[in-house]
């Protein structure tokens, strides 16, 4: 069977019929349609089991500890930060309690070696109860 390894929640992303993901970025201008369509590859690609849905207004990842949030001027890459250490939270950006973010402006500012990095860091440490 084609789908035999994939877990039936993600199915529908695998697919590419999230319809709400879909028309969220669909809805966007350049670049911020562009950012959000690289660094979703770069999230399925480190996360492939990980589900992808719209929550709190954005496309969020691994119930809430990411997100990809579309700005007026940019796309911000939102990161669970509950259990990482002082070094590991100062990779990111704002002031929040439990998410904090970078901010990515133009596609060529996508550093996909880092932006895997830091993906990986929460996703193995982060505590997210409920993010």
């Amino acid at each position: 069977m084609l789908f035999a390894n994939i877990k039936f929640t993600n199915l529908w992303n695998v697919i590419g019929m999230d319809k709400q993901v879909n028309e969220y970025i669909g809805k966007q201008k350049s670049p911020q349609k562009e950012i959000i369509k690289e660094v979703r590859k770069i999230f399925q690609k480190t996360l492939p089991t990980s589900e992808e849905k719209m929550r709190w207004g954005v496309i969020t990842y691994s119930e809430g500890k990411f997100y990809l949030a579309a700005m007026k001027n940019r796309v911000h890459v939102g990161f669970a930060i509950n259990g990482l250490s002082k070094d590991e939270i100062s990779l990111f950006e704002g002031s929040g309690k439990t998410m904090r973010h970078i901010k990515i402006p133009a596609l060529e500012d996508i550093d996909e070696k880092t932006l895997v990095n830091m993906i990986e860091i929460v996703n193995k440490k982060a505590i997210c109860k409920p993010c």
